[in-house]
């Protein structure tokens, strides 16, 4: 376990389903600004996301692209259709139709599939304030072979489709993210690129792991088989901030959403985020968030039932 697993151990597409596959130019389909993450991959042919006043961008098939909502954006054949009266279709759900194979579909059409995420909690968060409103990672190595396997699922109906669908989607927004985060161009969290490091990486990996852990800075140190001197010099120097500060930080993250699971009670959330008793751990919460535990559980939605994810292809 590391940063990065625990940002994206929440986000999962589930029950995904599928309407009209084949996009005629010209066309414009606006996605409502409900998801807080949108996956779109043109699995034939190309289009242009347009969002706000953010320069439009082009993803050709091949390419993944990560929108960061919940504004809502276009996805269409060229940016001036964007919003063009009575062109305009909003993307929806629909009922699951397999998707016409290549050989059917007539050239210069279009076949989009995209997952939405609708995030909830705070550890999601975490992960939506390092990204940028639109990111495209271009003809992603680690992507391809999944895309293929995806549209091979998705053009024939078979027993158990639904699911090997939900969980491509998110194996792809895994790898998407992961080889935006290696692009030159991308600006990835202090803590990400601080996963290579001999010393500071293990110590990450030590404290996501196990974040009830009593660790202190000489057990921390231990992990990497250096001096605590060396550690705290290297985990700052990386990270931005002294590793009990890095572990306060993130337990105060996990608390704030475990806080709002159904039964939940302020000592059992202390225990199992490194803390003796409810009275240190409340303390340590608003002093880190600035609210107690009780006033941040009290005005926090508590998380919908499964299900509340969704893909779609328009």
């Amino acid at each position: 376990m590391d940063p990065f697993d625990d940002l994206l151990r929440g986000v999962r597409a589930s029950g995904a389903v599928f309407s009209e596959s084949v996009l005629s130019a010209p066309w414009a389909l606006r996605f409502a600004g409900d998801a807080f993450l949108t996956l779109c991959i043109p699995l034939r042919g190309e289009g242009w996301i347009v969002q706000g006043e953010g320069r439009p961008r082009r993803v050709r098939e091949g390419d993944a692209a990560i929108v960061r909502g919940p504004e809502p954006f276009w996805f269409t054949d060229e940016p001036a259709s964007a919003g063009r009266p009575g062109l305009a279709r909003e993307a929806r759900c629909g009922a699951v139709d397999p998707v016409p194979p290549p050989e059917a579909t007539e050239a210069g059409r279009t076949v989009l599939v995209a997952g939405a995420y609708r995030l909830r909690g705070e550890i999601p968060q975490r992960l939506l304030r390092v990204l940028p409103p639109v990111l495209v990672v271009t003809d992603g190595e680690d992507c391809s072979g999944m895309r293929d396997y995806l549209e091979s699922q998705l053009c024939k109906a078979v027993p158990g489709r639904q699911i090997v669908v939900d969980r491509l989607l998110d194996w792809l927004l895994v790898c998407t993210l992961r080889e935006w985060f290696d692009h030159p161009e991308a600006a990835p969290p202090a803590w990400y690129q601080a996963l290579g490091d001999d010393v500071v990486g293990p110590v990450l990996r030590a404290m996501h792991q196990a974040p009830a852990e009593p660790w202190t800075l000489a057990s921390l140190a231990a992990e990497a088989d250096v001096s605590r001197s060396t550690l705290a010099k290297r985990f700052t120097d990386l990270v931005g901030e002294p590793p009990l500060g890095y572990l306060t930080d993130w337990r105060m993250a996990l608390a704030a959403d475990l806080l709002t699971e159904p039964g939940a009670t302020i000592a059992g959330v202390a225990r199992r985020v490194g803390y003796a008793d409810a009275f240190g751990f409340s303390a340590a919460f608003k002093r880190v968030r600035g609210v107690s535990p009780s006033a941040h559980r009290a005005t926090v939605t508590l998380p919908q039932p499964a299900g509340s994810s969704s893909g779609t292809r328009p």
